[in-house]
Order: structure tokens, then C-alpha cells, then sequence
């Protein structure tokens, strides 16, 4: 009876200590769920995704992301992925309610020796649970915030489906280097969607959500092949490979493929910048970097990899003529030069270039170390490679300034010395295996090179510079020039569109301005100082002559001729000063080259854009540059109906007569006047050469009808490039050198004659009218009520032109930018 009694009492008192933990358990899982996340914040979630930016031809041209995550559906996510992540983290994921009862209390006894050891406790969290932790919860290590979370899961479980919190924890989860899902991390480390992955690269991924950094391959290779083989054998007990393939999976080596957060299309990297500024414009820092934008640019590989090696090309020819100015650095060769040469930045975007130092000398060659690469864990590599410059392939190199200034090179201790760190490019290989190198230096000129459809606006290669890598200064949009007489054809453009025609006759002759006070007489010069006498308009822009331009633009007044700068978009407020006739004014490439568009695109209006379409993460178009309508365009099938039409809206900034009129006077540039090395072309092409006051500026920009080109070339800091530095002998070359590489098996296209002009045969020289033929005697556009003149009528004809010539006094709101400025040729 005692011991019924006493288990009696046993027994109430348990029930009662029970109900009271029951009671104290269920008190304090209220006060927890009372604070608990709203799991609806899942159903809206938008992960931060990289903006992805791809060429016209669909190449991936540069990705953008604080993380690097694609958010894939788990319908696309193949169940070879899914199963190894299962396999690895969640086997029962399917079956149980978001806790695993049976793997927490496996952790629970586990833990207790672990305590008592000293070592880190085990969570044995769910996938549910670490959705519910990574996206409501912190990382913070305590009961409460275990608590909370396995509340949360239960509570996911019946909201969502099993595949939803899947989804979430598959395009979540951390895989190392910055590379979130496993869409990112598929790419990273073997550049290859999941679709492509074996069953060992699928184990390795499902290897790291344990702890990315502990099982880097680059580290801890040996952790990372041990736990993928892991992975490997559960996906196999778990019936999702058989034995055979996962033996097979487990003999294959971790081998990484890393792809880069790059441009990936070649010499890019000015145009893939200008379009991450403009990203940033329109959406901001966080819609770039998080937006996961679509982004498709008009960029063309082919030609921008032609129009870098065209600039290059021109630059370095330049620089060489100018000489040597010395090693990129100096080291110590004595011991491992290897380190401290590795340490020195080379230029990336210049891949064809290498760091070198000098190790040795003779009287014929130079043995030099080649600077070695790096380990994906940013060690230095051991190998040690050698090669040689001969001598003749360094002879260009005289010094360019100090006591051996233009001094002819004889040996190569002329040059360098042991320790120099030069730039060197391979030629060809040695007998015995070894490079055999010529010497090089980054260029102190630099440039730009801009190419855009004119049509339509469309930028197809922009180049900002030599090197990226060595300034992301972009000459192409940021850099504000003179563009000297490459602004003349737009005077001649107002004049043509206001009564002039290409015949009328303007006197060259000597003319001065009275600046007033102390600033003197200001007298425009052309190019050699000679005049012409009387020419027609025709012979002014076709061999540039300053006082000319001066003298028609007083005639028309220039008020007019600022007001078509702003029409054609190269100034926004231009002085209306007569020396801004001659392109006095700054402005940038890439609104030169887009001015010339409008008048190559029969006068109307284009507007440059290096971005055709932006999309958001769902496939929305959010930004679209070609505005045209066209209300046929959509329909889905052919029913023998017309060719839909596209309403072409866009302002008529210039007659398109005028427009053809100044494109035949630049096509006498090319083929008569100061661009006549594009004549070489071989096909239609009209343009216009600049150069500045003391060559500081070389300008080319240039057009057929289906491209327009424009060049500059010019030390950053302007400064005289020496004399013959003009636009005609730097510049245009660089053109001709781009289109026919460019143009390369196109047939070539005739400018197009708009309706209503007259060709009528006139002395090019006199601009009257000719009977048959000579070499004087071109067909010259005139339109409808105009004809050659019967007599030629002079602009500007104040007497003997031999003399003083005419003058004027200047007022005083042009005092302020006429002294020193002006184009030149």
C-alpha cells in the first residue's frame, strides 16, 4: 500500500511539474511567436540580382552586383542540383513539417558532448529553417533565435509549398566568392549553366553551403575533395546515381573554371563604362547593382576590336617618332626578381603587352624576365620565363629629352640598363623556345575613336583611349576639345540653308578684327599663310580656309551660325563670336561624330545611344532608344499585307538638299582637299579634317552612308604636337585604317540625291557655269530657283585683297574669346 501511494504521489506530483514546464513552455513559445516576421514578406521577395550588360550580337558583355545571384525558377532548376543539395542538407525535406524531430534530437545528444568538450554546437537546421533564419531571422547564435525559427518553419510549411521554399533556398543560398544560388555559382566556378553540370561539379556546389570559405578549392583542396566525395556517396545512398557513376564522379579532380566579373567582349572597357554611368543615371546605384536589369547595348565586337587597333596603331606610331622616355620602374635583379615584378600593375586591357625587367645585356641583345603570373589564391607563380630584344627591335627608342636627346641608338645600353622594368611585345619565337621581344611604352598622345550608325544612333565601337587600365579618363564623351576646322561644314551648312549655294564666291584675302583696349588686332591666318582670292564655297571647305570661313560667316552673321551649333547639338550656348567660325569652342567626340550623323541621315535629327533596350528581372522593357512608330509592326502573322511602315518623327534640323550639298563639298575633301589619304577607300565618302591652333588637336570625322566615323588625336594636356601634326596626316589615316577593315566586302553605297535638286556642270574654281568636260569641271547640286551664277559676285570683295583687306571693330561682347583661338586646317 506504501508504495501504491508513494507511486501515486510520484506520479500527481510529476503531472504537475509537467503542466507547470507545459504551461511554462507554452507561455514562452506565445511570447516568442508574438514577435515573430510576417512570412508574407517571402511571397513579394525580390533578391538582390546582377544587372547583366550584353552586346548587339547577344555576347555577355559585363555583370554588375553587390551579390552575384540569377534568380532561376525551381522549374529550371535541374533534380540532379536539387537532389545533391537535398542529399547533402535536407534528405527528408519532402516528408517532414519543417522540423526534423529525429536529426534534432541526434543533435541535441550530440551537443550535450560537445558542450562538455569545449567544441562548437551542431544546429541541424532544415532548409525550411534556413530559409526561415536567412531571410526573416539574424545570425545570431542563441536558443531564442533557434526557437523563433523552428516556429517560423512550421508556420512556412503551411503556406507554402515545398517547392516555393525551395526555390528560395536555391537562388539564396551562399556559395563562396561572392556567388549567391546556385544559377551564380554554377558560372563562377565552372562557367557553365546548371544545366551543363556533371554529377561531380553538382557535388562540389552542394559541398559548400556548409562552409564556403573552409572548402575553397584553392586552400583547402583537400577538405573541398573529401566533403564533395561526401556529398557524392549520399547522393548515391539516397538513390539519385547509381554506384557505378558516383565512383566514377568521386575519381574525377575538382577542376575550376573561374569567370571573372568582367568585359568579356575584348577592348571594351570604355564603352561598358559609359554604359555603367548611364545605367546608374537612369536607375541608380542600387537598380544597377541589385535590379537585375537586361541590358542590351548597340556595342559591335568586330568593330570595336578594329577601331582599338586602328587608334593603337596611330598612337604608338606617333609616340615612337617622339622617342624614349625611360623604364616603367627600376628593381633589384640580384636575387628573385619574380616578386617584386609581379607586383607591378601591368595593363589588363593590353593583353598583347607584357612587364619585363632587364637582366642582362650585350652589344646586340637584351635578356629579360618576363613578369610572372598569379595563383588563383594571389600567390606568385614559380616559374621564372625569359626572353630577348634585339636590337633592332629597339632602335626606335632615342631618348626624347635630356642630354642624349635624339641620340641614334647603337647598343642597348644606350637605352636600358639592368633592373629597368619595360613594356614588351612578343614577335616571334627564339630557336631554342624563348621570346624574341620588341620594346614598347604606353603612349603619351592619346585619342579617341567613335563609330555610330547614322541612321539611327546606334554607337557601334567607341574607344575613350590607349588604356583603359592605365586612365578611364574617356576621350570619346568626356573629354572637351577644340574641334578646330571639323566645325567648318556647319557654318558652310547655315550658309547653304540661308541663300548661299555651293558656287557662291567668297574673297581670301587678308582680314582683321579690333578687339578693342589693349588686346590688338586680331588677324585669322590660313594653314601655309597664302591666300586664295576669290573661291567658291565649294573650294573653301574643301581645302579649309580660315578666312574664308571668317569672312562668310560675318556676311551671314554669327548669331546664325550659333544657332545651328545648337541645332546640331556640338554647343548648347555658343559665343557668337567670329572665332568660333574656326571651332574655338570646346566640345566632346561623340558630339562632333553625331553632328556629322545628322547631316549623313539627310538632316534629321539622331541622337546618340550606346543602349538599345532595358529590361527589368521579370522581362519588362522599361527603356527602349529606337522611338519610331510603327503600329503594324506587331502583328503576329503575315497575311499578304504591305510591309508595315515606320513613322520616322524626329525634327529635320537641316534641309535635306543642304544636307546633300555639304556632303558633296566634303566628298571634294576627300577626293581634292585636305582628307585626301581616305581617298584610298575606294567608295563614297565624305568628311572633314581639323587642326588646332599649334597643333594641339588632330581631328578626322567622316561618313558613308551607312557610318559615320569620327577621330581626335591630342595630348591630354594640349600641348603643340609639332609641326604637320594636322588632322589630314594623323587623323584621317586612322580612318581610312577603321573602314576598310570595317567596310571589308560591303559594296560600296552612293550618298542618295534627294528629289528636286539640279546636277549642273560648273568650273569648280569659278563656280560658273561649264560646257563639257575638264579637270575643273564637276556637277555641282543646285536647288529648285537656283542656278551657277552668270558672273561671279564676290562675299567679302573690299578692294585689292592683296592689301590690308577689310577690318572691322569688334564689339565688346566678343572681346572676351576671340584672342589665340581658332582652327587651322
Amino acid at each position: 500500500m506504501i508504495l501504491v501511494r508513494f507511486l501515486g504521489w510520484a506520479f500527481a506530483i510529476g503531472a504537475f511539474l509537467a503542466l507547470i514546464v507545459a504551461g511554462g513552455v507554452a507561455i514562452y513559445l506565445k511570447s516568442e511567436s508574438s514577435d515573430l516576421p510576417d512570412i508574407a514578406r517571402l511571397q513579394n521577395y525580390e533578391p538582390p540580382v546582377m544587372t547583366r550588360v550584353h552586346a548587339a550580337d547577344g555576347q555577355l558583355v559585363a555583370e554588375y552586383a553587390h551579390e552575384k545571384r540569377l534568380f532561376l525558377p525551381i522549374q529550371l532548376i535541374p533534380d540532379q542540383v536539387k537532389n545533391a543539395f537535398l542529399s547533402a542538407e535536407d534528405k527528408d525535406f519532402y516528408n517532414h513539417p519543417g522540423i526534423d524531430i529525429v536529426s534534432l534530437g541526434a543533435a541535441m545528444v550530440k551537443n550535450v558532448d560537445f558542450y562538455l568538450r569545449g567544441r562548437r554546437l551542431v544546429g541541424a537546421s532544415t532548409i525550411t529553417q534556413q530559409v526561415a533564419k536567412n531571410f526573416l531571422l539574424t545570425n545570431e547564435r542563441s536558443v531564442d533565435r533557434k526557437v523563433k525559427e523552428m516556429l517560423l518553419s512550421l508556420r512556412m510549411e503551411q503556406a507554402y509549398t515545398k517547392d516555393q521554399i525551395l526555390e528560395l533556398y536555391l537562388n539564396e543560398i551562399y556559395l563562396g566568392f561572392g556567388a549567391y544560388g546556385v544559377a551564380a555559382a554554377s558560372l563562377f566556378y565552372f562557367d557553365k549553366p546548371v544545366g551543363d553540370l556533371d554529377l561531380a561539379e553538382t557535388a562540389f556546389l552542394a559541398a559548400l553551403p556548409k562552409a564556403p570559405t573552409n572548402y575553397n578549392p584553392y586552400r583547402y583542396y583537400d577538405a573541398a575533395m573529401e566533403r564533395r566525395n561526401w556529398v557524392i556517396d549520399q547522393i548515391v545512398i539516397n538513390g539519385h546515381a547509381t554506384a557505378e557513376e558516383g565512383d566514377a564522379a568521386k575519381a574525377t579532380p575538382i577542376t575550376i573554371t573561374r569567370r571573372e566579373l568582367s568585359a568579356d567582349v575584348f577592348a571594351s572597357d570604355y564603352f561598358v563604362e559609359a554604359v555603367r554611368r548611364e545605367l546608374i543615371g537612369r536607375y541608380g546605384e542600387k537598380g544597377l547593382y541589385e535590379g537585375g536589369l537586361s541590358v542590351r547595348t548597340t556595342l559591335d565586337p568586330q568593330l570595336q576590336v578594329m577601331a582599338r587597333s586602328s587608334l593603337h596603331k596611330a598612337l604608338l606610331k606617333f609616340d615612337e617618332t617622339r622617342g624614349w622616355r625611360g623604364p616603367v620602374a627600376e628593381i633589384d635583379v640580384s636575387g628573385d626578381w619574380g616578386l617584386p615584378l609581379a607586383e607591378l600593375p601591368a595593363l589588363a586591357d593590353v593583353p598583347e603587352w607584357q612587364l619585363a625587367t632587364v637582366i642582362s645585356l650585350t652589344d646586340t641583345d637584351v635578356t629579360i624576365g618576363l613578369q610572372p603570373g598569379k595563383t588563383p589564391t594571389g600567390g606568385v607563380d614559380t616559374d621564372r620565363d625569359l626572353g630577348t630584344i634585339p636590337l633592332e627591335l629597339m632602335k626606335w627608342a632615342r631618348w626624347a629629352k635630356g642630354p642624349d636627346r635624339g641620340r641614334r641608338v647603337a647598343t642597348p645600353s644606350d637605352v636600358l640598363k639592368t633592373g629597368d622594368v619595360v613594356f614588351v611585345e612578343r614577335v616571334e619565337t627564339g630557336g631554342d623556345g624563348s621570346g624574341v621581344y620588341r620594346l614598347r611604352q604606353v603612349p603619351e598622345i592619346s585619342g579617341g575613336l567613335v563609330a555610330m550608325d547614322p541612321v539611327t544612333g546606334r554607337v557601334k565601337a567607341l574607344v575613350g583611349g590607349f588604356s583603359y587600365a592605365q586612365s578611364e579618363f574617356n576621350r570619346a564623351t568626356q573629354a572637351w576639345r577644340q574641334p578646330g576646322s571639323s566645325f567648318k561644314p556647319f557654318v558652310y551648312a547655315a550658309a547653304l540653308d540661308n541663300g548661299y549655294s555651293p558656287s557662291s564666291v567668297v574673297m581670301d584675302a587678308p582680314f582683321e578684327v579690333d578687339q578693342g583696349g589693349s588686346l590688338g588686332i586680331w588677324k585669322p591666318k590660313n594653314y601655309g599663310g597664302k591666300f586664295l582670292g576669290p573661291a567658291t564655297l565649294r573650294t573653301g571647305i574643301e581645302r579649309s580656309r580660315n578666312v574664308m570661313t571668317v569672312r562668310l560667316a560675318e556676311d551671314m552673321g554669327m548669331p546664325l551660325v550659333a544657332e545651328y551649333s545648337r541645332r546640331f547639338g556640338i554647343y548648347d550656348n555658343m559665343l557668337p563670336v567670329l572665332s568660333m567660325s574656326l571651332g574655338a569652342g570646346e566640345t566632346t567626340l561623340l558630339r562632333m561624330t553625331n553632328a556629322y550623323s545628322i547631316i549623313a541621315n539627310g538632316g534629321r535629327r539622331v541622337e546618340p545611344t550606346l543602349i538599345d533596350r532595358v529590361q527589368d528581372r521579370y522581362g519588362k522593357t522599361v527603356f527602349k532608344h529606337d522611338q519610331r512608330l510603327c503600329a503594324d509592326c506587331s502583328v503576329p502573322t503575315w497575311e499578304g499585307q504591305d510591309e508595315p511602315e515606320v513613322v520616322d518623327e524626329r525634327e529635320q534640323v537641316l534641309d535635306p538638299m543642304t544636307a546633300y550639298q555639304i556632303t558633296s563639298m566634303m566628298e571634294g575633301v576627300v577626293q581634292r582637299g585636305t582628307a585626301t589619304a581616305v581617298k584610298a577607300l575606294g567608295r563614297p565618302v565624305a568628311g572633314k579634317t581639323g587642326t588646332t591652333n599649334e597643333e594641339k588637336d588632330a581631328w578626322f570625322v567622316g561618313f558613308t552612308p551607312d557610318l559615320t566615323v569620327g577621330i581626335y588625336l591630342g595630348y591630354d594636356q594640349p600641348r603643340p604636337m609639332g609641326k604637320g601634326s594636322t588632322g589630314g596626316l594623323l587623323a584621317a589615316p586612322v580612318f581610312l585604317d577603321f573602314m576598310q577593315n570595317a567596310l571589308a566586302g560591303e559594296p560600296p553605297v552612293e550618298f542618295r540625291v534627294p528629289e528636286g535638286l539640279t546636277l549642273v556642270p560648273i568650273d569648280r574654281k569659278t563656280g560658273l557655269r561649264a560646257g563639257g568636260s575638264g579637270q575643273n569641271v564637276i556637277l555641282e547640286a543646285f536647288k529648285p530657283g537656283t542656278a551657277p551664277p552668270d558672273r561671279m559676285e564676290v562675299i567679302g570683295d573690299y578692294g585689292s585683297w592683296g592689301e590690308a583687306g577689310a577690318s572691322r571693330v569688334n564689339t565688346e561682347a566678343e572681346r572676351a574669346a576671340i584672342t589665340g583661338t581658332g582652327g587651322l586646317y
